[in-house]
C-alpha cells in the first residue's frame, strides 16, 4: 500500500489522524502552559523560543482539523487533547520548579527548633511576635527557591505539625532579601534532599 492509498484509508482517517491531533494539542497547550509561566516569571525569551514552537503545533492540528471537518473523531481527538494537555502542562510545572516564592508560617507553640532548621540550612527569615485568635503566635517570613518548598514543607511538619503555612509566587526578589544561602543541587542529584537528624 502507498503513502497516498493509506492517507485514504478509513485507518488513517479515523484512527491514526485523530490519534496524531490528539498528540500535538497536548503538545500546543503543554507549552502554552509552560510559556505563560515563564512569562510571569519574567523569561522573555524562553517565553519567545516556547510561543513559536506551540504555534506551529497549533497550525498543524487546525489545519488538519479544517481539512477533515466531516471527521466528527478529530473534533472529540482535538478537545480530549485540549484538556490532557493542561493537566500535562502543570505536571510539568511542577517538575521544573523554576523562580522563587514566599513562604509565610505562623506557628501557634515554640518554634525554636523549626527557626534553627532553617537558618542553619541557609534560609534568610524574619520572625515577627504577633497576637492570633488562640494567644500569641510567631511569623516566619522567608523566600525561597521553589524546588526546595517540598523539603521545607516536610521540615514545617516534622517540627511545627500543628502550623498554618502559605505559599506564593515572587516576580523579583532584591538580592539584599537572601544574603545568605547555602547552594542548591539540581533534583535529581542523590544529594539533593539534604537530611535533617
Amino acid at each position: 500500500m502507498d503513502m497516498s492509498a493509506f492517507m485514504d484509508s478509513s485507518l488513517y482517517t479515523w484512527g491514526l489522524l485523530p490519534f496524531l491531533i490528539f498528540l500535538a494539542r497536548i503538545g500546543d497547550v503543554s507549552l502554552d502552559t509552560v510559556r505563560i509561566i515563564f512569562i510571569s516569571r519574567n523569561l522573555k525569551y524562553y517565553a519567545a523560543v516556547i510561543g513559536f514552537f506551540e504555534v506551529m503545533i497549533w497550525l498543524l492540528a487546525i489545519r488538519q482539523i479544517f481539512q477533515n471537518l466531516g471527521n466528527p473523531v478529530c473534533f472529540v481527538a482535538y478537545a480530549a487533547g485540549f484538556a490532557t494537555g493542561n493537566f500535562v502542562g502543570i505536571i510539568i510545572e511542577n517538575k521544573l520548579s523554576i523562580g522563587k516564592v514566599i513562604m509565610r508560617i505562623i506557628a501557634r507553640e515554640c518554634a525554636d527548633d523549626l527557626v534553627s532548621f532553617l537558618r542553619s540550612a541557609g534560609y534568610g527569615i524574619t520572625i515577627i511576635q504577633a497576637e492570633g485568635s488562640t494567644g500569641p503566635v510567631r511569623l516566619i517570613f522567608s523566600i525561597v527557591e521553589r524546588q526546595n518548598l517540598e523539603h521545607i514543607v516536610d521540615m514545617i511538619k516534622k517540627y511545627n505539625p500543628q502550623a498554618f503555612y502559605s505559599i506564593e509566587d515572587v516576580r523579583f526578589v532584591s538580592e539584599a532579601v537572601t544574603p545568605f544561602r547555602l547552594p542548591t543541587l539540581p533534583r535529581w542529584h542523590p544529594g539533593s534532599r539534604r537530611k535533617v537528624k
